[in-house]
């Protein structure tokens, strides 16, 4: 891709911002819709029309609320998805996104402290999503998260997805 190895490409700096544009795609599980924007050009920045598709495509599928999502964490599913050398149309499959603090209100509440809904959680922020990525190991994307060593990285193969955050870079 533009002669650029991966490995360049995902130590972030002037690599990756080299890239002509930045795209992603989402699969919605809960709501069956799909989305692919393109939310960065080089010379240009960040693209608020693309921006917004995605704020739309990860917003509370459970009530329809919205926030502006983490831009790094955009970056980092986008950085995960080159460094498994997939197409850039190659959509994610969203398990949640954004989660309003109602809605994380009543998840905790529903199961428990132990369904892994933090009562602060990066979610509510913006700053995380669940993910699976349709034909790769669940093991396998899990690791690639871990490797970037830029958030958090949780695994829950019962539930078949991985969460990633831009918080502190921790895992569980």
């Amino acid at each position: 891709m533009l002669g650029l190895t991966a490995a360049t490409l995902l130590g972030g700096g002037k690599a990756f911002a080299a890239l002509p544009e930045r795209r992603i795609a989402f699969h919605n599980v809960h709501t069956n819709e799909r989305f692919d924007a393109r939310y960065y050009t080089t010379g240009i920045g960040y693209d608020s029309e693309g921006l917004a598709e995605i704020n739309h495509a990860l917003r509370d599928w459970r009530t329809g609320e919205q926030t502006r999502m983490d831009a790094d964490l955009i970056d980092l599913l986008v950085a995960i998805r080159t460094k498994l050398e997939l197409d850039p149309k190659k959509s994610f499959d969203v398990i949640s996104g954004y989660r309003s603090p109602n809605t994380n209100a009543a998840l905790r509440a529903k199961g428990g402290a132990h369904t892994g809904v933090a009562t602060k959680s990066q979610h509510m922020l913006g700053k995380a999503t669940d993910i699976y990525m349709p034909g790769v190991p669940l093991a396998t994307l899990r690791q690639v998260a871990v490797n970037m060593q830029r958030g958090g990285v949780g695994f829950y193969p019962k539930d078949n997805f991985v969460h990633v955050d831009t918080a502190r870079v921790r895992t569980w």
